[in-house]
């Protein structure tokens, strides 16, 4: 049965790959599995139906036969643990590789996505300029972390993973800002990750919906 998976029906990221279920289709194109997609105005997504697979409201969502999940980091970690190529055989490698994935959206993640979303909402209040100075403070002090433990290496630990491929899709939130450009080795690894042939063909797919959106 194919797995089907939401989406926006007008991406709020204006067809720059930064809606979360990008890293779905990603995952998807990685292990070379088919997916559907169900695309959702902002209205549905707080309707009964959504709010029955996504108690939050929120894309993506993911549907396969009886199973229903949500979060996007929990339905990549679900494509990976039955579809080989995102997780290491080895057992302590792989278990490197999902402590990863955790790193990406726990640790680098929620300031990160703050930034983006202060940017949006709080550019007009008073304390707006303070509040992305203390944002961008921790944010440079995890990519130095970052920075110093990849290295020259190509990806986080040996081989891709999906460790790699949620961590480029959270550092790419900061393409333009000046944070990331001032770690070459960083940005070096989310060029890497958007060259891989996967990442092309998902990209390619969410900004088809968006570029169909706005035509329409």
């Amino acid at each position: 049965m194919t797995a089907i998976i939401t989406a926006f029906e007008r991406s709020p990221d204006r067809g720059r790959g930064l809606a979360r279920d990008m890293r779905v289709r990603w995952a998807f194109e990685e292990v070379g599995q088919p997916y559907e997609v169900r695309l959702l105005s902002f209205r549905a997504m707080r309707e009964p139906k959504h709010l029955s697979l996504q108690p939050f409201g929120q894309i993506p969502s993911f549907e396969e036969g009886d199973l229903c999940l949500f979060e996007s980091g929990a339905i990549v970690l679900h494509i990976a643990e039955r579809h080989g190529g995102l997780l290491p055989q080895e057992a302590n490698a792989r278990s490197r590789a999902i402590a990863w994935m955790f790193a990406a959206l726990n640790t680098m993640e929620p300031q990160i996505f703050d930034r983006s979303l202060a940017a949006i909402l709080e550019r007009d209040q008073p304390w707006y300029e303070q509040r992305l100075q203390a944002l961008e403070s921790i944010i440079r002090k995890r990519l130095g972390d970052l920075s110093r433990r990849l290295g020259e290496a190509d990806w986080l630990d040996g081989a891709f993973s999906a460790g790699d491929l949620l961590m480029v899709t959270v550092l790419r939130r900061l393409h333009g800002s000046g944070l990331l450009e001032a770690y070459p080795n960083l940005a070096a690894y989310v060029a890497r990750g958007e060259a891989r042939p996967a990442y092309r063909r998902a990209f390619a797919a969410q900004l088809a919906v968006y570029t169909a959106a706005s035509a329409g």
